[in-house]
């Protein structure tokens, strides 16, 4: 079990550090000491330490960049000075996505490694299986890499945050959408079997309210470990179905649209966000046999030409040529890492001093219409002591064999 990377650097100092915004600069005040600081296990003058686990290997490996991306941003913040004077020591272990690793590696972390936090901790089943030990220990586990809707639950998990749209909002969106455009829809599912593939399972029924077994014919799951899912898809085509939520992990996902193909069966065809990637999954499974796919966005697609000026996504591509250079620009796993970790540098530039475990849960759960770099326009950031769901709107978009094209308002569900 070896470290995956440290995203520590040499100390240099700046007098100030500006984030671009979605089209506006926000800026972080120049920093002046204080004499009261307050410090928990994992915070120094000179460092904050945070924990990490991502599948860099196994059946979930395409996300394996989401960590690298996130190592480079700290990198980033450590050569423009830290936070507030202090560098990120960002620590990454390999997990494979197997829950008993993550286990072993967490208490790692925590217990050998001293983190002050841990932070994107990806997989719905690896966060499970160490949520209850955070909350024990009293270390925040924050903004994990997954949305599954038990991330907001603050009266049981108060050290437990999620970040992204929660997958029972975005199943539902989906319903909705199919309801209002395929009123005679016969519809079919294939989704993980795992608490995320429940979750998004359970929006989808919720969303198709009192017509669900209408609409829902047919549902078939898949398992993380398995080769192919062609004998699920077969299944879910011979249903006579003619609408297709494919709600699966990159690799699955990939292999679904293109037997979807390979088959002669035409749905119309919804993918789950969480593998929305032009480059992890589309190309793979042939961009044209992914045209017309629908989806519910959040973050800019870095193929998408329309953001092309826009100063987030030119200050994104200067990082990724600076900290990524030979990495795939159309990799939309690549702006999530830059756009979660711009929001946690915000959470920690807000603690100032006072860098205690309860503040950064307490700053985490003050966010207040934030807009974060890469956000879609009109999506901001919301939290509140009752309230850990940071974002809960979304687009729809549609891929035209290239990129996505965005359509229709921004659908939003606040403190629902």
């Amino acid at each position: 079990m070896s470290r995956f990377c440290r995203a520590t650097v040499g100390r240099r100092t700046l007098g100030r550090r500006t984030l671009v915004a979605a089209g506006s600069a926000f800026a972080f005040a120049p920093y002046v000491a204080r004499a009261d600081k307050k410090y928990d296990p994992g915070v120094s003058d000179k460092e904050i330490k945070l924990g990490h686990t991502n599948p860099y290997s196994g059946p979930l490996s395409a996300y394996g960049v989401i960590g690298k991306g996130i190592a480079a941003y700290w990198q980033m913040v450590n050569d423009q000075g830290g936070i507030n004077g202090r560098k990120i020591d960002f620590i990454t272990y390999d997990d494979g996505f197997q829950p008993p690793k993550t286990v072993e590696m967490v208490r790692k972390l925590v217990e050998d490694d001293q983190v002050f936090a841990i932070y994107q901790l990806l997989g719905t089943a690896t966060n499970t299986v160490v949520q209850k030990y955070l909350n024990q220990k009293k270390v925040p586990q924050l903004f994990v890499a997954t949305g599954a809707s038990k991330w907001g639950n603050p009266k049981e998990f108060p050290w437990t945050m999620g970040w992204k749209p929660d997958y029972v909002t975005e199943a539902a969106i989906y319903a909705q959408h199919i309801m209002a455009n395929h009123p005679s829809a016969k519809v079919a599912m294939l989704y993980q079997n795992d608490d995320a593939g429940k979750d998004y399972l359970n929006g989808f029924t919720a969303g198709f309210g009192k017509d669900k077994d209408k609409f829902l014919v047919k549902t078939a799951s898949y398992e993380a470990t398995d080769p192919t899912v062609d004998s699920q898809i077969i299944q879910l085509k011979d249903s006579g179905a003619d609408v297709f939520f494919n709600d699966c992990a990159p690799k699955a996902a990939a292999q679904s649209i293109r037997k979807v193909a390979d088959l002669g069966w035409k749905p119309a065809h919804y993918l789950a966000n969480v593998s929305a990637s032009v480059a992890s999954v589309l190309k793979p499974a042939g961009l044209d046999n992914s045209k017309d796919i629908i989806t519910a966005a959040y973050l800019k697609d870095p193929t998408d030409p329309q953001w092309g000026n826009a100063p987030d996504f030119v200050e994104w591509k200067t990082f990724m040529a600076k900290y990524m250079p030979g990495a795939n620009l159309a990799d939309a796993f690549y702006v999530y890492a830059y756009a979660v970790s711009s929001n946690m540098r915000w959470v920690l530039t807000q603690c100032r001093d006072e860098l205690t475990r309860a503040n950064l849960m307490k700053q985490a759960a003050s966010m207040h219409d934030l807009v974060m770099p890469l956000l879609l326009p009109g999506i901001k950031i919301n939290t509140s002591p009752t309230d850990f769901y940071p974002i809960q709107s979304v687009r729809l978009a549609r891929f035209d064999g290239e990129t996505w094209k965005l359509f229709g308002d921004v659908l939003s569900h606040e403190g629902s």
